[in-house]
Parts: structure tokens; C-alpha cells; sequence
């Protein structure tokens, strides 16, 4: 894993217990993501998924186990990674460019306040509050404090940006809006991004790899499945891709049946060689879908999974 821009090798997150032991939250986590790469975790509540992404922001520490960021073990919280949570988390007496500008300060404190204001005013724009720089936090809806996280979070240009459900408590028609932001900028700007999500659709539109937990306690890795959909796919197109529903069948499948068992039924798991499940034919584009015969659309529905 040493070539790989992400590489969690061997962590496990441990609590004292009532009667003097330990409860294991997760156990002997192993995964790595390329630069570049859109990486989503879905699982149950209390398989530890918020507590990796606080260890990836240096908020946590592993009992055991490190994290190594473009060859640099993570040691503490850094402006290399920045993190959007599910709350906003806006400062309230500034304003919309304030807060933005608040972040490019803290990392450059040497640029003079044209420099901060004009770079603030960039990302600002790209998440589309071009006009509202003035406002207020409680000046704004619910999905604009959100795109303002998210242009805080990219003005100070992380190498990794991190996200812990952060449209979950938004209306649908926001939240698809801010989907299609986030997937806009991180193919436009190559961000690596690394992502909880309960949402096995957001899941899907957003991520190259999706990595499903066991249920906790003692959660592991169970299965790295890489999203067969085209990179440039969009919202109104994913339902028509072959290998949609092949792919939503198995995530679901996997949360509803096999993430209470999958331990017990899989003895011989190996934590560092997670099975990579492929879904279909990846070369295959939805340009291509409307070639594609009844039999093909009807196997790719029903067909089985391939491992390498």
C-alpha cells in the first residue's frame, strides 16, 4: 500500500469496557484510495465509519494501527485535510465571504487582503453564492450554509477533503443539487474526497470505490466494490445504465442480509486483501446503453459478481 495516496494499514478503535476489557468498535482495518479517487463508507450505525474519518482528519487517534497521507503518517490535525460536517458549522457574526476568508487566513497568513479576498471570492463562486458574499449565516437556507462549508473546505485547497454525511439533513431537491456540486468540482478540480454516507444512491452518483463495514462492534471492512458507471455519468442517467441496479441490488443486499453475519459466515476473511467486487462490463457507457438487447439489459440485472 505504499505506492497509494491514502493507505489505512491495520487500525482498530478501542473503549475501556464495564468490567475492565476493551470494546472494539473496528478491528484491523486495511484501505486505500488513489489521488484522485471519490471513496464513500456505508454501514450501520456503530460500525465506526465517523470515527476513520475523524483518524483521516487527525481529530482521533487509532488504538492501533496508522494512516498515511501522501507519504506522510498523520499526526494531528493538518490544513492538508479539511472536513465538512453534517452541521454547517459556520462562524454566525461573519458573513458568507468572512467565513471563507477565515480559512484562506489560516493557511496563508503571509497573502496581503486583496490576495485572501480575491482567492476567498474564487471558490465562493464556484459553489454558486456569487451575490450572497454579504450575508449571514442566518441570512441563508439550510444548502447554502452547506455550499459555504464546502468553499471553506476547498479555498485552503486540501489534499484530501472529508466528508461526514453532509447533505443528510436537507430537503431532496438540495441535497441532489449539492450532489451535483460536489461531483462537479472534484472531477473539475481532481480533489480526492472520502466520504460517510447512510444513502446508497449518493453513494452510486458520487464515489469510484465503495467500501461496506460489518456491523459493530468489532466491525471490519467486509468488501471494496468498484462503481462500474462511467466517470462523466449524470443523475438523470444512472438508472439507465446496465449495471445500475446490479450494483444498488448488491450494496442493498449487503446492508440488509449480509452485514450482520458476514464475519461468522466468512471465517477465513483476510483484513489485508479485502475482495474487490466488479459489477458487469466498466468499459461500458451509457452512450452505448441504447445497443445494448433486451437479453444483455436482462443479464446485466441478474448476473453474478466477479473478483479478480
Amino acid at each position: 500500500m505504499t505506492d497509494k495516496f491514502i493507505s489505512i494499514e491495520g487500525i482498530a478503535k478501542r473503549y475501556p469496557g464495564a468490567a475492565g476489557g476493551a470494546t472494539a468498535v473496528f478491528e484491523n482495518l486495511w484501505l486505500s484510495m488513489e489521488r484522485g479517487e471519490f471513496g464513500c463508507v456505508i454501514g450501520h450505525s456503530g460500525c465506526g465509519k465517523t470515527t476513520v474519518l475523524n483518524i483521516l482528519a487527525g481529530l482521533d487517534t487509532p488504538s492501533e494501527g496508522t494512516v498515511i497521507v501522501d507519504g506522510q503518517a498523520i499526526e494531528g490535525t493538518s490544513l492538508d485535510r479539511a472536513v465538512i460536517f453534517q452541521s454547517h458549522a459556520l462562524l454566525p457574526w461573519l458573513t458568507v465571504l468572512g467565513n471563507v476568508i477565515y480559512a484562506v487566513k489560516s493557511k496563508w497568513r503571509g497573502w496581503d487582503r486583496a490576495k485572501v479576498r480575491a482567492h476567498a471570492q474564487t471558490f465562493i463562486d464556484l459553489v454558486g453564492l456569487t451575490g450572497s458574499e454579504h450575508k449571514r449565516p442566518s441570512e441563508l437556507s439550510g444548502g447554502m450554509k452547506q455550499r459555504v462549508g464546502i468553499a471553506r473546505a476547498l479555498s485552503i485547497t486540501p489534499k484530501i477533503m472529508l466528508m461526514d454525511e453532509p447533505f443528510s439533513a436537507l430537503d431532496a431537491l438540495t441535497r441532489g443539487t449539492l450532489q451535483d456540486e460536489v461531483r462537479r468540482i472534484c472531477l473539475e478540480t481532481g480533489q480526492t474526497a472520502f466520504m460517510i454516507t447512510h444513502d446508497v444512491d449518493e453513494a452510486i452518483y458520487l464515489a469510484d470505490k465503495i467500501f461496506l463495514m460489518t456491523n459493530g462492534p468489532g466491525a471490519v471492512l467486509a468488501e471494496i466494490v468498484e462503481n462500474p458507471l462511467p466517470r462523466d455519468r449524470g443523475r438523470i442517467d444512472l438508472h439507465r445504465h446496465p449495471y445500475y441496479y446490479a450494483l444498488r441490488n448488491h450494496i442493498v443486499d449487503f446492508l440488509v442480509s449480509r452485514s450482520k453475519s458476514f464475519a461468522t459466515d466468512t471465517p477465513g476473511h483476510d483484513p489485508r486483501n479485502v475482495p474487490v467486487v466488479r459489477i458487469g462490463k466498466p468499459e461500458l457507457s451509457i452512450a452505448s446503453v441504447s445497443d445494448v438487447t433486451h437479453d444483455e439489459l436482462k443479464q446485466a440485472s441478474w448476473q453474478g459478481l466477479s473478483r479478480p
